[in-house]
């Protein structure tokens, strides 16, 4: 015997809309009476200038004429105290740590300075515009040529040169972390969500505040700047590699495990090669914040460019500190380039494999 299908009964699916309608709108006004009522004690407890309470002690102290000065001790001032205290502890612990790490980046940046101001400058640029014919044909290398020379004959090349060699320091050591870290992520739902946060509020901080540990750390110079830019820059790198790894297709991956690949294996010769544009990506983003950052690092006497930047804001000269500027736009520009053609060909070689 031939079933019939039957509607469905709205005489039973009615009550039900009406019972969910009614919940929902019964949780909107519940919500509104409660922050009526809120409102309405707090008017009538405390009026209008209503403000939070952030006095954790008051303290009286006698004046020579005979009053007294209350001073109070705030929520804030109880924070930061303890922030001050923590890190002047960790940095007094810690001296013999920082004062190595201090001077093995200075001898690598005196090495890489040294090594870059010995080679003649038109050595230089005919081997950055041979690059960037590589990488870009001849409009690259006229824009390359033009920008190096146009900071040579501005007096700027010696500047130059201490900035690549802080940019090359602090993004060796951002990809050499950030780099396992975005591998951990990717592989550890645990570690990605621990990291999100802290990466999140890494890029939202104000870069003047990465300042502060820096100094206290290093004290007033390079490897201050650097530790500033590092902490700066290494999030792209890290967000990216992640990203990359995740992106890589499941079925490709059981593919190669079904052949006995270990994870080791999958992770060296499918992962990394198939997400290695983007992690490229994240390499360029990293060295362009560094080059950033690298500028306002000159507040602790970094040095280079940034250095010309800041003394031309301090003498109000605009047109030192247009020029300046240029100069590390062009640099960002010819740095940008060169990486993005590094992905590339590396791209097209992967593809050409596959």
């Amino acid at each position: 015997m031939a079933q019939v299908d039957r509607a469905p009964d709205q005489s039973t699916s009615e009550p039900h809309k009406s019972l969910h309608l009614i919940r929902r709108h019964s949780a909107w006004l519940a919500g509104l009476a409660t922050i009526g009522a809120v409102l309405l004690v707090s008017l009538l407890l405390w009026g209008v200038d209503m403000g939070f309470p952030t006095t954790v002690s008051s303290t009286e102290i006698p004046t020579s004429g005979g009053g007294s000065i209350t001073l109070d001790r705030t929520v804030r001032e109880v924070t930061s105290g303890a922030i001050d205290d923590a890190v002047n502890r960790i940095t007094k612990d810690g001296s013999w740590l920082f004062d190595g790490l201090s001077a093995a980046v200075d001898v690598v940046l005196v090495l890489i300075e040294n090594g870059l101001t010995w080679v003649p400058w038109p050595a230089i640029v005919t081997s950055l515009a041979f690059l960037s014919f590589a990488a870009g044909g001849w409009r690259l290398v006229g824009f390359t040529a033009a920008a190096l020379l146009f900071v040579g004959f501005m007096d700027l090349w010696e500047n130059m040169i201490d900035t690549i060699a802080l940019m090359v320091v602090a993004v060796v050591i951002a990809v050499l972390g950030g780099l396992p870290l975005g591998i951990l992520s990717s592989r550890s739902r645990l570690a990605d969500n621990l990291l999100r946060p802290i990466l999140d509020a890494m890029q939202t901080m104000p870069s003047f505040v990465y300042l502060l540990p820096g100094i206290l750390a290093f004290g007033l110079g390079k490897p201050a700047g650097i530790f500033a830019t590092i902490i700066y820059a290494i999030p792209p790198v890290i967000r990216l590699t992640n990203l990359g790894i995740r992106q890589v297709p499941s079925e490709t991956i059981e593919a190669v495990r079904s052949f006995g690949a270990s994870p080791l294996q999958i992770l060296a010769k499918v992962q990394i090669p198939m997400a290695l544009p983007t992690i490229m990506a994240g390499i360029n983003q990293t060295t362009l914040m560094a080059l950033s950052m690298v500028t306002i690092a000159s507040m602790v006497a970094a040095g280079g460019l940034g250095d010309n930047v800041l003394r031309a804001l301090q003498k109000n000269q605009p047109g030192n500190g247009a020029i300046a500027g240029l100069a590390i736009v062009f640099l960002a520009i010819i740095i940008d380039r060169l990486t993005q053609a590094v992905s590339r060909s590396r791209q097209e070689m992967l593809r050409s494999v596959g």
